[in-house]
């Protein structure tokens, strides 16, 4: 066994022991009551919400998440699952994909994810790679996309790539809550 492996053998150990004794101490005072469930964490990052982009000439863009991480995948956001879905609309004109997750790494309250288009009307966007950054915020989110620099077409995105949150979203339109990816560095 390494030792990392070592060192979370015996913290899981200690920390039983404690929740034991806590719960048997609280048991004796109140039997009758039932002991809380343990919490389990079950991702290890996560971008979800819908809203819709500012702008003043009246577009209807809305881009909704559902991109998770799961923690027995936390070292690998590459192993990311789930969708998001984006659409421009104005008037008669206007497009949509749908987008399955292929990578989604968050830090502190901002998000990158990327993936391929499975479903769109707009022939540009058949089976290219894209990318989003959000920046979720409380005085408002902001989002940033690979096709406002990039081709989808001709240029190649790679997985975990986009530009910087430089739209902001419509305020009262919604929100888009980022789930922060803690990276656990190798001990030796």
């Amino acid at each position: 066994m390494n030792r990392r492996t070592k060192i979370v053998a015996v913290s899981a150990a200690v920390l039983l022991t404690l929740g034991a004794g806590g719960v048997a101490a609280a048991s004796a005072d109140d039997s009758h009551r039932p002991a809380p469930a343990p919490a389990a964490v079950t991702e290890a990052a996560a971008l979800t919400g819908t809203a819709k982009l500012y702008r003043p000439a009246g577009d209807d863009i809305t881009f909704s998440f559902d991109a998770h991480l799961a923690e027995k995948d936390r070292q690998d956001p590459m192993k990311a699952t789930g969708t998001f879905r984006f659409s421009h609309y104005k008037g008669d004109w206007g497009g949509y994909a749908k987008v399955k997750v292929d990578c989604l790494t968050t830090g502190g309250k901002v998000a990158v994810v990327s993936g391929v288009v499975v479903e769109t009307d707009v022939k540009e966007f058949r089976k290219a790679r894209v990318g989003v950054t959000v920046h979720d915020t409380p005085g408002g989110d902001r989002l940033g996309y690979t096709w406002m620099t990039a081709d989808p077409q001709k240029d190649k995105v790679p997985p975990c790539l986009s530009g910087a949150p430089f739209e902001k979203v419509e305020k009262g339109t919604g929100d888009f809550k980022v789930v922060p990816w803690e990276f656990v560095y190798p001990t030796e």
